[in-house]
């Protein structure tokens, strides 16, 4: 049964540039749901989904007739993206790698499943949003830690709020009870220096973005 694997992962329509996933992250083990054209990244992978979604109009690959298919209207008030995240919720799950969300030549998109982020953690759910070096997490109570990844680049700002405070232990730059403004990038371009790096925060909603490879 779906609700037997424990995390939920979701590809959406933007480019997957490599030519395995993110991260080291591995489809084994999850259950995946494809948003509209993340069904022509799962097939270059190499991943069979659990469960297909999506009005597709940016689709090349059409849906294949034994797996589950739910098909959208193109004119609606969510995104594939958040449409899927709400079908897995609905399946049980909590826990959530969002694929194929970043990048491509949608910059309102990206911002749009920043927002799927923020529908995850207001509902008591994790999730990861990541795409190449790049792993984007929202942060709206306790802390994130970070393990092994000397030399990452780590960046926090407020995100649906005009500040945030946060404190840091691991990085170049550490902050105790410090104040992060929407206007100030006070938060950008941080460095992990430690095997073990936190981020606390004390007040608002952060979004936590962590480079691993920085050119």
């Amino acid at each position: 049964m779906a609700n037997e694997r424990k995390v939920c992962m979701i590809i959406g329509s933007a480019p997957i540039a490599d030519e395995k996933l993110p991260g080291g992250l591995s489809a084994e083990g999850c259950y995946v749901i494809c948003a509209d054209g993340g069904m022509d990244s799962a097939v270059r992978l190499g991943i069979t989904p659990d469960l297909i979604v999506g009005d597709f109009d940016s689709a090349q690959t059409s849906p294949p007739e034994d797996v589950e298919t739910i098909h959208l209207p193109v004119e609606k008030d969510e995104t594939d993206m958040l449409y899927a995240v709400k079908e897995g919720f609905r399946r049980g799950f909590s826990s959530f790698v969002l694929l194929g969300g970043l990048g491509g030549q949608r910059f309102d998109h990206s911002i749009a499943n920043l927002c799927v982020l923020s529908y995850i953690a207001d509902r008591g759910g994790r999730a990861v949003l990541a795409d190449g070096g790049t792993s984007v997490f929202m942060l709206t109570s306790g802390r994130l830690v970070f393990t092994e990844l000397k030399g990452a680049t780590l960046s926090v700002f407020p995100f649906g709020v005009g500040s945030c405070t946060v404190s840091y232990k691991g990085l170049q730059y550490p902050l105790t009870n410090s104040t992060l403004s929407l206007d100030d990038a006070l938060g950008v371009s941080n460095c992990i220096i430690e095997d073990r790096a936190e981020v606390f925060l004390h007040e608002g909603r952060a979004l936590v973005i962590l480079e691993e490879t920085v050119s």
